[in-house]
């Protein structure tokens, strides 16, 4: 058997072949020939004439210890629409000098594992990594993932110290990320609005947040009939801390030292049902000696409540206002604030209520984000995180070429 027809049988290069063979030391030459007779220009067209040639060679995957390259004369063609082009070939992506088959093992493993180990077991540079990263993302990022947006949450994130932030944009429905802003302003999200149809806008009927200035005015500017949502563990945030105030002004209750006095904090902050007999027992005590404490504590419930259970219609609205009455009339200050605060953000609480909707989903999408950014121990450009960003939790299927 020929080389030339062992090698083609072995590599099955798409749209090529194997023409010759050169064995060096340490590496491999495979010289390929087009099948097609047409030129393919990246716009679509096919054309015959030629405008110049260049040898040019592209890493694949090694054949054992030696370095595999595929080596062809590389066409230019004089296309009518996009003027002198490079021809677009089958076997690697435009601007690549590496093989689809190559690239896309560096894309799996970079979904998997942190880019230096990807450096070392494919053999190559830890910047060839991020390059090919950059260039697989723009190809395999679906436009269509924005033409289905129901449900969308939106967070920020700090990725380098001081104070460089990007703004991610989820899909409640799909639990991926949808679009990367940097930044944290109300132009980054403004940004990402500008840059869908308005077929895309038309279609999203709520938006889940935290407590932002800055994304409720990009929000209510961009489409105005969405409802937006304060994620409910923010609102939490509020009540707890309300608690912590009056629980502080009481600090001097008798009979409490420190370790107890910390002890009982934590059990004013835990939920009700997930108290101990213990933990029930404390709590009881606190509001018998303090009916104050016992009040807020019981207001504080009371929004665990709204969270907690599904409502029938406008039975939420009804409790909600129930609830923002008596922290006005508890005569407790830090409640009656809260009742205030409340009255502000009255209907984005709501629609979180009875939409059900948090921002957990875009947390635990923080969460992997700090992750993949510790794995690769900081990235000092925001479109470097991105493109991992997009890699890892973007909703990317990368094809090994072992797989059909």
């Amino acid at each position: 058997m020929r080389v030339s027809t062992a090698f083609n049988r072995l590599l099955q290069i798409p749209g090529a072949t194997v023409t010759d063979v050169v064995i060096g030391d340490g590496q491999i030459e495979v010289h390929l020939r087009p099948r097609a007779r047409l030129l393919h220009c990246p716009c679509g067209k096919h054309l015959r004439a030629v405008y110049d040639r260049r040898r040019r060679r592209w890493r694949h995957l090694d054949l054992a210890h030696a370095r595999l390259w595929l080596v062809y004369d590389i066409r230019r063609i004089n296309c009518p629409d996009c003027g002198v082009i490079t021809e677009e070939l089958p076997w690697a992506r435009p601007g690549a000098r590496h093989t689809r088959d190559f690239e896309d093992v560096v894309l799996w493993l970079a979904q998997r594992t942190d880019r230096t180990s990807v450096s070392t077991l494919m053999r190559c540079a830890w910047e060839t990594v991020t390059a090919i990263i950059n260039r697989g993302v723009t190809e395999l990022l679906d436009q269509r993932r924005l033409q289905t947006l129901y449900r969308i949450g939106v967070d920020e994130i700090c990725y380098r110290h001081p104070h460089h932030y990007l703004t991610i944009v989820g899909d409640h429905d799909t639990g991926t990320v949808i679009d990367i802003e940097t930044g944290r302003s109300e132009q980054s999200l403004t940004n990402f609005y500008a840059a869908q149809p308005e077929s895309s806008l038309a279609q999203i009927e709520a938006v889940s947040m935290d407590v932002s200035r800055a994304y409720t005015g990009a929000t209510t500017a961009a489409v105005p009939h969405a409802l937006i949502c304060y994620d409910g563990f923010h609102i939490m945030q509020w009540v707890n801390r309300a608690l912590d105030r009056v629980y502080a002004e009481s600090i001097r209750l008798p009979g409490y030292a420190t370790a107890d006095w910390k002890a009982a904090r934590w059990a004013l902050r835990t939920g009700e049902n997930k108290l101990t007999d213990d933990k029930r027992a404390l709590v009881n005590h606190i509001a018998r000696t303090n009916r104050r404490i016992g009040r807020a504590w019981t207001l504080k419930e009371q929004v665990r409540d709204l969270y907690r259970y599904d409502h029938e219609p406008g039975t939420a609205r009804r409790l909600l206002k129930a609830w923002i009455t008596a922290a006005k009339r508890s005569r407790i200050p830090a409640f009656v604030a809260l009742g205030k605060r409340f009255t502000i953000y009255f209907e984005p609480i709501l629609a979180a209520i009875e939409l059900g909707i948090s921002n957990a989903l875009i947390e635990g999408i923080n969460a992997k984000i700090r992750l993949i950014n510790a794995r690769g121990y900081g990235h000092h450009s925001a479109q470097t995180l991105s493109s991992m960003i997009y890699l890892c939790l973007g909703g990317l299927q990368v094809t090994l070429p072992t797989k059909t």
